[in-house]
């Protein structure tokens, strides 16, 4: 069991009933999410003790979504208190050729105006083994910006592996802005996570890849995985590789590299998604269970996709499965046979 610190921000999550639209409905389903806590969540699932680290107001919003949180075992021993709100963001489920919709209402929230003083991020550290955080927190505002840093500071004095998902949001910032603000934290990261959008966005890589036409040859990413670990030192950089066919049918897939070697991994056909939004969160809670307990990079990367892979089948944010359920799947066991 390892101590696993994860820094972001929690939201509460409003969707219309299946793949209805935000304009006929007239409520709406509640669940908590948000990049971090979603990778804390699968890590607390895997036995690990994952804490989630941000701030939330102190009325009855906020203690749900720490209630959210405590439910799957996710520690909240470092979560500030106090603040005006809750980010709020809307979700519209799509379907076939239909995308799905986020509309994001999360200005001012609790963690967006959080100040220094609110986390000891000494104390926080003390005795970590991984501290994992995304491209989305600093995107919030240039206060959690100042928090990611000192945090992936705080981390690199006690001796603790630092990974990111790069995570771009161009509803939260620009790429010009994203990059003068990711490129010099990337100095703290051990392990980077992200997509061929995230990297060009984010860090200005881009690969040589027909992304929107659905092409992804991972010898398209060789170099540019390769110009990553020169640039940033990163000891392994890992990207998701997405065929998205309709709203309702991707291909998935990985494809890892250690500074000596690359490995891609075996192609998921996930046809109906049911909920994709959190893939990629617990790709990322794939890939650090998968750092601290498995031996090869091979291992690493299958368990993480399979478990990805496995959250595309699951309503929320969350990916609510085992250790057991992902290793199923990684040894071929896909048929959806009843367990009985």
């Amino acid at each position: 069991m390892k101590k696993i610190i994860t820094l972001g921000e929690i939201m509460l999550r409003l969707s219309p009933a299946g793949n209805n639209r935000f304009v006929q409905s007239d409520s709406f389903d509640v669940v908590y999410g948000g990049g971090e806590a979603n990778v804390a969540v699968s890590l607390a699932a895997y036995g690990h003790d994952a804490y989630f680290v941000t701030k939330l107001p102190t009325h009855e919003i906020g203690q749900s979504a720490v209630n959210a949180l405590r439910r799957y075992g996710v520690k909240c021993d470092y979560i500030a208190r106090g603040g005006e709100r809750v980010g709020i963001y809307y979700l519209e489920t799509g379907a076939s050729m239909r995308p799905s919709k986020v509309i994001y209402d999360r200005a001012h929230s609790a963690i967006s105006e959080a100040n220094p003083e609110d986390f000891d991020f000494d104390t926080i550290m003390e005795g970590a083994d991984w501290f994992h955080w995304s491209g989305i927190t600093p995107a919030i505002s240039d206060k959690a910006a100042e928090l990611t840093r000192l945090a992936c500071e705080a981390a690199k004095r006690h001796g603790v592996t630092v990974s990111v998902d790069l995570n771009f949001r161009k509803k939260l910032w620009t790429s010009q802005k994203a990059q003068s603000v990711m490129r010099p934290l990337m100095k703290y990261v051990d392990v980077c996570i992200g997509n061929e959008e995230d990297a060009e966005l984010c860090l200005g890589f881009k690969p040589d890849a027909d992304i929107k036409g659905g092409k992804t040859d991972a010898e398209g990413y060789k170099a540019i995985f390769a110009a990553m670990v020169e640039e940033f030192g990163f000891e392994y950089v890992i990207s998701t590789l997405r065929e998205s066919f309709s709203a309702s049918h991707n291909g998935w897939k990985a494809m890892i590299y250690n500074g000596k070697e690359f490995y891609e991994s075996r192609r998921y056909d996930i046809n109906p998604i049911v909920d994709r939004v959190g893939g990629g969160d617990a790709f990322s809670g794939g890939v650090i269970h998968g750092m601290l307990t498995k031996a090869t990079q091979c291992e690493i990367l299958e368990f993480a996709v399979a478990a990805s892979a496995l959250k595309h089948t699951i309503p929320g944010d969350f990916n609510m499965v085992s250790v057991a359920e992902v290793e199923a799947l990684c040894g071929g066991d896909a048929s959806g046979r009843v367990q009985r």
